[in-house]
């Protein structure tokens, strides 16, 4: 009997719980916007990731950020040379965390600037998501929102630009985090708070990213809660003042923040990217700004000159306002009537927000033309006019990019880049007692070879433009072994005397390249001044 009792006091035995496989569980919490975003974001990475070594060749802007991420990995400063404020450092400080492990796994058979782009596509990637996140969050369907991500990445223009080193493509990555976190449907007060240290991160990794400010900051006013909005604009001002004073603070705590005898400074960085020389008017046919256009709308006029149309539409648009706001006041910058300096790569971070207000566009076409034949009987009519005007935009976009994405995946921009690095790897057996100068492209392949980094090998401009570099060759250019003449080297050597005395006193002892355009020349300089 008390058997009994007890059995009956025990609580009944229960199965325990069968959870379904860990793939099962992460396919259902990814949920059918992220696969969306997954799959579209694959799409892109396939095409960036096609030969990405091989195109476009490789440029001195993306050799002097990678030779200073090189700095900042071996505890050399900022810089391998003196670091002059030209730009923040944050952006080449995550460069040089991302490169890392390419670098240790590059070949020798090409040049490293262009074998360690691989370190962008996590950029691209993560951007990319973003950006199908903040579709989504500024009221744009599933659809549209991919279209998005593929118009941002797909573009002949993308896939050039977004390869390359350019600090430009961390700015967008912060950028658009600092949106997303903005138009975040929680409203909670940290999600503002975040948004503005991403904010403060973007400027610091490219300061033109500041021209956005304004448009982040009205998305932030729109999806403030009301009650709490103060709080939020407080909390976004004071985190991205936080982050962005960081900057003059370091300059300050090494005596660096005002020039001063004997010293670079921050505000002498500031005053001269606002008084270098200009390129000019994009007005003005033939001036430098007007070339940077013409090259821009070459490799995609349909994304430029599309979503620039369809910001100005979507300023009536409350949920898309803020976006298309962004177009407008990158194409502002450019559009300025003043003689200012237009970078090639200034475009890359109109690239998310055009293709966002292109996309966007799209939808609302889309909507016009489902509540124009609104009666159930005709619509099939509504679909066939939706179907006909996809097509008639494919048709439109999809040979226009077809060139110029084909181009970046089959052609070998940099055979003489890796050519030059190969020679000079077997011809040059002493490298670290030979001087030799070389534009920044390929200065690290040197450096991996065995060259004294900073006056072994050395920029070309820093030969005439730095002090301490000037100090370690005190016999002008007959203190260098060898000059390697590039495309950037001979742009403008007038205002190098040095480089330019050492191409006149030099021999060419190894060309490559079939043009005069890309030609690179190995030159031995000739010691003798009568020569």
């Amino acid at each position: 009997m008390t058997a009994l009792l007890d059995t009956a006091a025990r609580p009944p035995i229960t199965p325990p719980e069968v959870r379904p496989p860990l793939l099962k569980r992460s396919v259902r919490r990814l949920g059918p916007d992220g696969w969306s975003a997954l799959a579209v974001t694959l799409a892109v990475l396939a095409v960036q990731a096609w030969n990405i070594a091989g195109f476009p060749a490789v440029s001195d802007d993306e050799g002097t950020y990678l030779a200073q991420a090189w700095a900042v990995q071996h505890h050399r400063g900022l810089a391998p040379y003196t670091y002059w404020y030209d730009h923040p450092p944050l952006g080449w400080v995550q460069l040089a965390v991302l490169s890392g492990l390419p670098e240790l796994l590059a070949s020798p058979e090409h040049v490293l600037t262009a074998e360690l782009r691989i370190a962008m596509l996590p950029v691209t990637a993560a951007s990319a998501l973003l950006l199908h996140l903040l579709a989504r969050r500024t009221g744009l369907p599933r659809w549209a929102a991919a279209l998005a991500v593929l118009l941002f990445g797909l573009s002949p223009l993308a896939v050039g630009l977004q390869r390359e080193l350019f600090l430009d493509n961390f700015a967008v990555l912060w950028i658009l985090a600092a949106f997303a976190l903005a138009a975040s449907p929680r409203k909670h007060l940290w999600h503002h708070v975040a948004a503005g240290v991403c904010a403060g991160v973007a400027v610091l990794s490219k300061e033109t990213a500041a021209v956005l400010l304004p448009a982040l900051m009205l998305l932030l006013w729109q999806h403030c809660d009301r009650s709490t909005r103060k709080f939020s604009l407080v909390g976004f001002g004071s985190a991205l003042a936080l982050v962005a004073l960081g900057y003059p603070m370091y300059a300050a705590l090494k005596g660096e923040l005002i020039p001063g005898p004997g010293h670079v400074s921050l505000l002498g960085g500031l005053l001269f990217q606002l008084q270098r020389a200009g390129s000019g008017s994009v007005l003005t046919p033939g001036s430098g700004s007007r070339r940077v256009l013409d090259s821009w709308l070459y490799y995609d006029r349909v994304l430029i000159t599309g979503g620039l149309a369809a910001a100005l539409a979507l300023l009536g648009s409350r949920r898309l306002r803020a976006p298309a706001l962004a177009v407008l006041l990158l194409a502002a910058v450019v559009l300025r009537p003043g003689a200012g300096y237009l970078p090639a790569m200034y475009v890359i971070q109109a690239l998310p927000f055009l293709a966002l207000a292109l996309a966007g566009a799209a939808h609302h076409g889309a909507r016009l033309v489902l509540h124009a034949v609104p009666r159930v009987g005709l619509r099939p009519l509504r679909w066939a006019v939706l179907a006909l005007a996809a097509v008639l935009a494919a048709g439109w976009t999809v040979p226009r990019w077809y060139a110029g994405d084909r181009t970046a995946l089959t052609v070998n921009a940099n055979a003489q880049y890796d050519a030059t690095a190969r020679w000079i790897r077997a011809e040059l057996p002493d490298p670290a007692h030979t001087r030799i100068t070389v534009d920044d492209a390929l200065w690290l392949d040197l450096v991996r070879d065995g060259f004294v980094p900073g006056s072994g090998v050395i920029w070309f401009y820093k030969v005439d433009l730095d002090p301490a570099v000037a100090a370690t060759l005190p016999l002008g250019w007959r203190s260098l072994d060898y000059i390697v003449s590039t495309p950037a080297l001979r742009q403008d050597p007038n205002d190098l005397p040095t480089v330019r005395a050492a191409l006149a006193h030099s021999a060419v002892v190894a060309s490559f390249g079939d043009t005069q355009a890309d030609r690179i020349e190995i030159r031995r300089i000739v010691k003798d001044a009568a020569q």
